[in-house]
């Protein structure tokens, strides 16, 4: 498809065939306008020209009939005289009455002429006689009738003007409406299509930013439309390639620094346990409390390391991992794998699951589940209780893992899910976490569409309740069966 060569252009064109209808519908009004003035001047026009020489006419023909009755009374020449002149004006107001009044309705005007003209003829030949007088008198009285008839045809042709012209300025709105809609409906159409065709490669270039946005590399940017637009694809396209260049980089410096970090910390793990284990001899108190915070180190260097390729790998998700997945089967499967720890220390879990089918990654949020179960462990105190309990919210799956430990101080609550973030130490001597815990399940729970938010404890105790949303496998209704429903209470290993 062919697009201009920028996007200012583009917008200009779109402007000018928006404004195309309407410039047309405004040409046709302001023709319709100018020709309806045009008309209604020469209808006024004509109008009172037909009504002031009817009128004049009628009073000709008034005066005609006057003089007639003078000259047979006094039979005086220049009262003929006055006649003839008064017939030559009557003659030349019928003649512009006939320019005004069409053809098939100057049928009255013609006949009044024409008995006029028969009576012209009779006075020129009067003598003095009765009979001739009286005929001439009658005749005179219904040429008079006859004018009046020509002024009442005059005021209707007037009238048939007006109603024309009316008619003329309702067919012109009639039109100018169907023009007006034409061209509205047409606009609608053309902005409709030049919208489309503006959206799409912005819209394209906003797929491409939250493309890059979800750390996902693996599609080609390409944008379709202005030059200006399509430059700034090559321009998201060379940034997505380096990107993934980085990223590759990134990945790959990560593993070989843990294989790097992990053979040296292996080998001094197996040498702290081959000592603590005496086979290099029995040692001492101070050398057994030395040896130990050898150990606790050595483990807590080996957990940051693993949280950290965890962080790392917790920034793509694949979509086509997401799957069915029972989340309450993997919080059982979890609580299962911590019992040892929790029996440590006298800690009791209290299980209120359902067979929720949710949308993700079974690995994944199986170390979203894992983060939040060890950071409740880790803060708990000694003969604490870890409560979990799902629920269905709508469309999502809810999990609140609940403990007694010191809790979430309020201006913290959003800190402790940014990374390397640490919060308050547990009161027990327990190893410092890397601060990536609760930032790698907030990393997997978004990338699942859910969210995950820590809040209080909504009763007196003290403790965190952090609280999961992860939405429904979205081919399915939630799989709730009360049959399969645990609540259980739990202070050692099974």
């Amino acid at each position: 498809m062919y697009y201009p060569r920028s996007l200012v252009n583009f917008i200009l064109l779109s402007f000018f065939l928006f404004s195309v209808p309407f410039i047309f519908a405004l040409t046709k009004l302001n023709t319709t306008l100018n020709d309806l003035t045009m008309q209604s001047r020469e209808s006024v026009f004509n109008s009172v020209m037909v009504a002031r020489l009817s009128r004049q006419f009628l009073e000709q023909a008034g005066a005609l009939e006057r003089l007639a009755r003078q000259y047979t009374v006094l039979e005086d020449r220049a009262i003929l005289d006055d006649y003839v002149r008064v017939h030559e004006m009557l003659t030349d107001t019928r003649t512009q009455l006939m320019q005004l009044v069409s053809k098939d309705k100057d049928k009255p005007l013609q006949d009044a002429m024409d008995e006029e003209a028969i009576l012209f003829r009779a006075l020129q030949k009067y003598k003095s006689n009765k009979e001739d007088v009286t005929q001439i008198i009658d005749g005179y009285r219904a040429f008079v009738t006859h004018a009046q008839v020509v002024q009442q045809a005059a005021y209707a042709v007037a009238m048939s003007s007006v109603d024309q012209l009316q008619e003329t300025a309702d067919a012109g709105h009639k039109h100018w409406r169907i023009w007006l809609w034409a061209a509205l409906a047409i606009a609608i159409l053309l902005a409709a299509l030049l919208a489309f065709l503006i959206a799409r490669p912005v819209r394209q270039i906003d797929q491409a930013i939250r493309q890059l946005g979800a750390a996902d590399f693996s599609k080609e940017i390409e944008v379709r439309g202005p030059s200006d637009l399509r430059y700034l694809g090559q321009r998201l396209e060379w940034l997505r390639a380096r990107l993934q260049t980085l990223e590759e980089q990134q990945t790959k410096f990560l593993r070989n620094l843990s294989h790097e970090l992990k053979t040296p910390l292996t080998a001094i793990r197996e040498g702290t346990e081959l000592l603590r284990d005496g086979i290099g001899g029995n040692l001492k108190d101070e050398q057994r409390e030395i040896l130990h915070i050898v150990r606790e180190n050595t483990l807590s260097l080996q957990r940051m390391i693993e949280d950290l390729l965890q962080y790392h790998q917790s920034r793509v998700m694949e979509p086509s991992a997401l799957l069915p997945v029972d989340l309450g089967d993997i919080v059982h499967h979890v609580v299962r794998e911590h019992r040892l720890a929790a029996w440590a220390r006298l800690i009791s879990f209290e299980e209120k699951l359902l067979p929720l089918l949710v949308t993700g990654n079974a690995k994944k949020i199986t170390t979203i589940i894992d983060n939040l179960i060890s950071n409740a462990i880790k803060y708990s105190p000694r003969l604490g209780k870890i409560q979990l309990l799902m629920s269905v919210d709508k469309d999502c799956a809810r999990l609140e893992v609940i403990d007694e430990g010191p809790g979430i101080p309020e201006n913290e609550r959003e800190r402790v899910f940014e990374s390397f973030f640490q919060g308050n130490p547990p009161t027990e001597d327990r190893v410092k976490g890397s601060g990536l815990g609760l930032t790698i399940a907030r990393e997997y729970v978004l990338a699942h569409g859910g969210r995950i938010v820590a809040k209080s404890r909504e009763d007196e105790h003290s403790g965190a309740r952090l609280v999961l949303w992860l939405p429904f496998w979205t081919s399915t209704l939630p799989l709730i069966n009360s049959n399969r429903q645990k609540t259980t209470t739990q202070g050692s290993p099974r």
